[in-house]
């Protein structure tokens, strides 16, 4: 009996001893997915500028060269180079935005400022898209006294580009026994085309 007690104490002891430990946690496994990246996709860098063009759109070289233009009864330098064609009794000389026109007519008599003011101005106002009269004065040419009438109209529009360009327009009106020289100079607004236009428009002769 007391051998049986002796047994019985010392297994309880190993007991106590040997398996009675916590268990250890085992380590919590990483995820396998990156974390989100905080760095943002970066911006477009901008396109590069556009070259400054050396003369503004509608500016006539300084170098352009002029040939004379024989009509009946007068004469008028205009551009060398440019197209021409004619639309009835209009003859017109184009090249890229820029335009002259020359229209003979018979007429009774001389033009003034306050005829060119009210009749001259309602023709264009019916033939000019988005027509605004601008000035109507009578300036001295190689050819003598000439009427001038100064407008702005929108040009038609391009038929590849789709734009339409804002036009100025100086119409200086020649006249000599019953026959006007409507001679029209166009370009964009705030081309530099003073020096040409004067060229073109001092040039005009009496045959």
């Amino acid at each position: 009996m007391k051998i049986l007690a002796l047994c019985l104490g010392a297994a309880v002891l190993l007991t106590a001893c040997g398996g009675g430990g916590a268990a250890v946690p085992s380590p919590v496994q990483s995820s396998s997915a990156a974390p989100p990246s905080s760095a943002s996709t970066p911006s477009p860098q901008p396109s590069q500028p556009v070259a400054t063009e050396s003369n503004p759109p509608g500016d006539i070289p300084d170098n352009q060269a002029f040939v004379a233009f024989q009509g009946a009864g007068f004469s008028v330098k205009v551009p060398e180079g440019w197209a021409r064609t004619v639309t009835g009794t209009t003859t017109s000389f184009t090249d890229k935005l820029n335009r002259v026109e020359v229209t003979p007519s018979a007429t009774s008599a001389a033009p003034t400022v306050g005829t060119a003011a009210t009749a001259v101005a309602a023709e264009l106002g019916r033939s000019v898209p988005r027509f605004a009269m601008g000035k109507v004065s009578e300036v001295s040419r190689a050819a003598g006294k000439v009427v001038l009438v100064t407008y702005q109209g929108d040009s038609a529009q391009d038929p590849v580009t789709g734009k339409v360009v804002r036009d100025a327009f100086e119409r200086y009106l020649f006249y000599r026994g019953g026959k006007q020289v409507a001679l029209t100079l166009i370009g964009p607004v705030n081309a530099d085309n003073v020096d040409p236009w004067k060229t073109v428009s001092d040039s005009f002769r009496w045959a």
